[in-house]
């Protein structure tokens, strides 16, 4: 949405005019909007307050010195000093813009009592204490309006104004007000996710429950497996067990095809202890281990049902027509809490 920033334009008035316009002039082509109190009488309370609301309307505020002072306010002040300490006071974004010979400026411009240049001088070091440029032209005056103003509105953008028709109507408000709870009600139910698994999993095997899966393997005299016979049997594995071997293949994605061959790396990792007392086995070597397709798809399903797995998204080659499964985010978080490394207990006295 397009803006339009507001500056408030502070300086003396009568001597100043060609000086006013060269600024005003800058910050019209800048499409700002300009604002000054300068030309109307600060002569009481009521106007004062006026000055104030229209400095807080501003987005940015400028001060212009030369040779003159200015009127003096109430507290002894000038009301372009009161102006400019005003706005100091409120963190209004300031540019200053200090003449940079004002001995050389006509007597007509300049103060021509002590009083009068004592005070213009120490306004001269308040200004020069902030963001300041000197300038000796109107048109340079124009120019490093324009520059410095550029610079100021990327560093410290403000509000600014926009016209009346682009600003949404109340049932618009509303309509955004309702996608933003939406959003947060969504990304609180992603974080969610993260920690706890789908509604209705309570219900289902999972953890330290056990599965008993099938499987064959060849019992071999050597070590090559087609000279053996092949048996077939069952071992029971936790589902803790299961996918605390099978996630870390799914960090990013994992075909399924490899996802079996992991299957079947956990089958051959625990099953030997269990055949080992087998009296037609001993001797022999245990060799190509393989889960049954059966119970693969029911572990693959299980870990699905139970929120830990999903298939992947990722784009891929149209040749490509594998299926990739990888983690959710609760998935990954369980992973982490089953295979991240824990400090050791203290030692008990």
């Amino acid at each position: 949405m397009e803006k339009r920033y507001q500056v408030f334009v502070s300086s003396t008035f009568s001597d100043l005019q060609t000086e006013r316009q060269e600024v005003i002039q800058a910050l019209l082509e800048l499409e700002c909007i300009p604002a000054g109190m300068e030309m109307f009488p600060a002569a009481d309370e009521d106007q004062w307050t006026l000055i104030k609301k229209v400095i807080d309307d501003c987005d940015y505020y400028m001060v212009i010195l030369a040779g003159r002072y200015g009127s003096i306010g109430p507290d002894g002040l000038s009301y372009t000093e009161m102006e400019y300490r005003y706005a100091l006071e409120s963190g209004k974004p300031i540019l200053g813009f200090v003449h940079k010979t004002p001995g050389e400026l006509a007597a007509n411009r300049s103060e021509t009592t002590e009083a009068g240049k004592q005070k213009l001088e120490a306004f001269r070091e308040l200004v020069q204490k902030k963001m300041c440029r000197f300038w000796e032209t109107p048109a340079d005056l124009g120019s490093q309006v324009s520059r410095s103003l550029v610079k100021l509105i990327k560093t410290s953008p403000g509000i600014g104004w926009v016209r009346g028709d682009l600003v949404p109507d109340e049932s618009a408000t509303e309509e955004i007000l309702n996608l933003k709870r939406q959003v947060e009600e969504l990304q609180a139910a992603l974080q969610a996710s993260q920690t706890t698994g789908p509604e209705g999993t309570s219900t289902l095997a999972q953890g330290e429950d056990s599965y008993e899966a099938g499987f064959s393997f060849v019992a071999s005299r050597d070590e090559w497996t087609h000279h053996g016979t092949r048996f077939e049997s069952k071992i029971s594995i936790s589902w803790k067990t299961i996918f605390g071997a099978l996630s870390p293949h799914m960090i990013d994605e994992c075909s399924e095809a490899n996802l079996a061959r992991a299957t079947n790396d956990l089958i051959a990792a625990l099953a030997p202890q269990q055949l080992q007392n087998e009296k037609n086995l001993k001797g022999l070597n245990l060799l190509n281990f393989k889960i049954m397709s059966g119970d693969f798809q029911t572990i693959k399903i299980q870990l699905r049902a139970l929120g830990l797995i999903t298939k992947s998204t990722k784009s891929r080659s149209v040749k490509d027509t594998a299926t990739y499964w990888t983690l959710t985010p609760y998935g990954d978080n369980v992973m982490t809490r089953l295979r991240a490394i824990k400090k050791p207990a203290p030692p008990t006295e």
